[in-house]
């Protein structure tokens, strides 16, 4: 499920938190998002999509993980930003075809805990999507932790 489009102004949102650490931004994104969120099917948990360690040290904050716990406050779907993991540092997806944004992905996510991810509905939260790959490669590793379902949701994807 998607949000918004990813044009002014909430390209302009996405950009101030995510490049210009105005974690701000992070309320305004779940304020614009919060109706389509509300039909998002039953979910146990929802899943922020992890940034590897090091960027996430570089830039100070993982903004799914911002955006989700505002969403979280308003759904009562607890954030469960442990259940994955980003094991691989992968370069920026942006200017890769979808062949290459698959290969960029593949192996960089891991389940930590399995256990915890068994027989659950979860909800996976990115801030943008453009091909999906990403969300592709997070969802094949809850799904093979044992999630019995799994959804998207994206604050903004571009036509």
């Amino acid at each position: 499920m998607v949000a918004a489009e990813f044009g002014r102004p909430v390209r302009e949102c996405i950009h101030a938190l995510k490049y210009d650490g105005q974690r701000r931004y992070a309320a305004v994104l779940a304020e614009i998002a919060a109706a389509a969120f509300a039909a998002v099917p039953r979910s146990d948990a929802m899943v922020p999509v992890p940034l590897h360690p090091a960027r996430e040290r570089e830039r100070g904050f993982n903004q799914s993980g911002l955006i989700a716990r505002y969403l979280a406050a308003g759904s009562g779907i607890p954030v469960m930003s442990a259940w994955l993991a980003r094991t691989r540092y992968t370069p920026p997806q942006i200017g890769r075809d979808l062949a290459a944004r698959r290969t960029n992905v593949e192996g960089a996510f891991a389940c930590p805990d399995p256990a915890a991810i068994e027989g659950k509905r979860i909800v996976i939260l990115d801030d943008v999507a453009t091909t999906g790959a990403t969300l592709d490669a997070c969802a094949a590793v809850l799904r093979d932790a044992g999630a019995i379902s799994i959804h998207a949701f994206v604050i903004a994807r571009p036509l």
